[in-house]
């Protein structure tokens, strides 16, 4: 596919792939994400929409099974266009040794940075798109080549940002940055409403899996967002993707109601301990946290420090 013949992008959010299952899920996980990522990447060539991977393609970083690699090799044979996201990188950044620079060395996935841009014509109109990678900062002005007649300019983003619903955990407002027009964040799974600050809009989808279980998860849809560009603009419309219910991916939530309040805690994680060992010792560390605050701050350290090298080295 040339350039010139797309006629938009597909923003995908952090598919979090990963051959060990994740969180309280029971189902396949690891070909039911494996089947979302290859769903939107066959949909995005059959509308000729260019994909572009909002960071977290992986879970962990490392220690991912070979046919989950191969299978994501054999995947992503078109042009795709991504940044790294936290969950990609054992350090600070992106490593030889974590699995996404092994997909990249591989594969048609590009890396894009401040530096390393994608430049074309969608529908006739010139478009760059560029990204700023979990753990780096964002530009505070873009200027394109001048060659380029004013090019709509897309940027990919994976960080903490303060969209409305976010409050909590947001780490900066969105803010107006001079040559972008619009920024596309993942790292947040949960969709969020539009922000737009002066000539900048800042777009957050949410993401294409669901790995927590909880009343919020519960509610969401799994959906890519669709982008398409013309002389007049951009437009943008939430694609679903093909998804089983809730209650058919997520083990139920152990709760015994007739409990009291301070018992009912401890109770409920020893029950999910013995009643299934999830992979990713998901019961173990709901557990501990429902039941360190009863213990000494330094003590409770300890343990969470003990928990972790037990699940790291398990």
């Amino acid at each position: 596919m040339t350039d010139s013949s797309y006629l938009g992008l597909l923003a995908i959010g952090d598919p979090h792939l990963a051959s060990r299952v994740p969180g309280f899920r029971k189902d396949d996980y690891p070909h039911a994400v494996l089947d979302k990522l290859r769903w939107c990447v066959d949909y995005a060539q059959k509308q000729r929409l260019l994909p572009c991977l909002l960071g977290d393609l992986f879970h962990w970083p490392r220690d991912n099974a070979n046919w989950l690699l191969g299978e994501v090799l054999g995947l992503l044979t078109n042009e795709m266009l991504g940044i790294w996201g936290n969950h990609d990188c054992t350090e600070d950044s992106l490593n030889v040794d974590d699995s996404l620079s092994v997909i990249v060395q591989g594969s048609r996935l590009r890396l894009l940075d401040e530096t390393t841009l994608w430049s074309g014509a969608m529908n006739g109109r010139p478009v760059i798109v560029g990204g700023t990678p979990w753990g780096q900062r964002l530009p505070n002005t873009f200027e394109a080549n001048a060659a380029t007649d004013q090019p709509l300019v897309f940027w990919l983003t994976h960080h903490d940002i303060l969209f409305p619903g976010y409050e909590e955990s947001g780490r900066f407002k969105p803010f107006e940055i001079s040559g972008i027009d619009v920024v596309i964040n993942g790292h947040i799974h949960r969709p969020l409403a539009d922000v737009v600050s002066g000539s900048t809009t800042w777009l957050n989808p949410g993401n294409i899996a669901r790995i927590s279980r909880s009343d919020s998860t519960r509610q969401r849809i799994p959906h890519a967002l669709r982008i398409d560009v013309d002389a007049n603009g951009w437009r943008q419309h939430v694609i679903e993707i093909p998804h089983q219910p809730f209650d058919d991916v997520f083990h139920a939530e152990l709760l015994d109601e007739s409990l009291p309040a301070n018992e009912s805690a401890f109770v409920q994680g020893l029950a999910e301990l013995m009643s299934r060992r999830t992979q990713s010792g998901a019961g173990l560390q709901e557990f501990l946290e429902q039941n360190l605050s009863q213990f000494d701050n330094r003590v409770a350290d300890e343990i969470r420090i003990l928990s972790q090298e037990m699940l790291t080295n398990g």
